[in-house]
């Protein structure tokens, strides 16, 4: 790419959607969910290249080390891991990559946990983001829909010359037939990727939502050259707030390029089994049997799985934990990965703790 440009890879989700696969302890981008790659391995090579840095990592302390070990197993090791003491959602997050680089650097922003089929179509994408970051514009993608989907937030963009659109507005996930009419209308879903330079983020941050440098800043330490940066604790000042709710959808700079790249944010068991079962039909990992089995994804970590007579469900078999369920009722896996953490923290030992909530 013709810019100077600097991964930033998002990866301090807990990973509750995939349970019992994945868990705070070992969220899903640490996963080899499709091939042979973990997600946050697959993110970090989609975008190497000439031109690009190596990247820089935003986590929790507790994942220092699989972040490290997972980028150098594919020689892609970090420029440096910025760590978190505290979650504060991503616009704190990216504040603090930001403050770390160069303001005329270009930041590619991107979640750990996101799948790309396609990845020729997503770099030529990327290399439309990256010219209109380097002119000053905040970029956001915006997925071309496969269908009305009420979890996904919209983006509506301006019609006209292209490839890079300037953003209409930003709207919430929908109802049903909210959806349908906003897909009719060729509105795109957001990704929740972005690419920009360092300095002007910063610059709509602190117009916009001051309190987050503000706090970023003051939690900064000072070897700032260190290949792990650690925050201090006045990082828990700064509001807790999306870079969508702090920056994007308030700038007059934003513009969106759309992207039709087999992209996923696998935010449930269902949609990896989209993603896996290209006919519709059942998918299977590790030692696993299925006797009339249909439209079902049956996943088996360390022990023999048999599953007979069952359509569109979904089997997952863990150390950890089992899971069965109706296939459509993916998000309420989160429903399983809360009682399972009220079992190993329960009310009681965190008030003990001082603490207001699971961990």
């Amino acid at each position: 790419m013709p810019h100077d440009t600097t991964p930033v890879i998002l990866s301090g989700g807990s990973g509750t959607r995939l349970w019992p696969l994945s868990s705070v302890a070992r969220p899903k981008q640490f996963h080899a969910l499709v091939g042979e790659e973990t997600l946050i391995q697959a993110t970090v090579r989609r975008v190497k290249g000439e031109g690009t840095a190596p990247p820089i990592v935003v986590c929790n302390q507790a994942h220092v080390a699989e972040v490290v070990d997972q980028l150098q197993a594919i020689e892609c090791p970090p420029s440096a891991v910025v760590v978190e003491p505290v979650g504060r959602n991503t616009a704190p997050a990216v504040a603090a990559a930001a403050l770390v680089l160069d303001p005329e650097t270009v930041m590619m922003v991107l979640p750990a946990d996101h799948l790309i089929s396609d990845e020729e179509v997503f770099r030529s994408a990327m290399s439309v983001a990256v010219e209109a970051a380097a002119a000053g514009s905040l970029v956001t993608f915006g997925v071309v829909p496969t269908r009305p989907d009420t979890g996904y937030g919209y983006i509506e963009m301006v019609e006209g010359a292209g490839p890079a659109y300037p953003v209409e507005r930003f709207v919430e996930k929908p109802d049903a037939g909210t959806a349908a009419s906003y897909v009719a209308a060729g509105y795109l879903w957001n990704s929740g990727m972005f690419v920009f330079e360092a300095g002007v983020i910063l610059e709509e941050m602190r117009r916009h939502e001051p309190a987050v440098v503000e706090a970023v800043e003051a939690a900064l330490p000072d070897g700032l050259r260190d290949s792990v940066l650690t925050l201090g604790e006045s990082f828990g000042d700064a509001p807790s707030i999306s870079l969508d709710h702090a920056v994007m959808e308030r700038t007059d700079r934003a513009v969106v390029v759309p992207l039709d790249a087999g992209w996923t944010d696998v935010g449930s068991w269902n949609s990896v089994w989209e993603t896996l079962a290209s006919d519709g039909g059942t998918v299977t990992h590790g030692e696993v049997l299925t006797v009339d089995v249909e439209r079902s994804y049956v996943r088996s970590e360390s022990r023999p799985v048999a599953v007979i007579g069952l359509d569109d469900v979904i089997v997952i078999e863990t150390p950890d934990g089992v899971l069965v369920m109706d296939k459509e009722r993916s998000q309420d896996v989160r429903l399983a990965a809360e009682w399972q953490a009220q079992k190993e923290d329960p009310p009681g030992r965190r008030r003990a703790r001082g603490q207001s909530g699971a961990p």
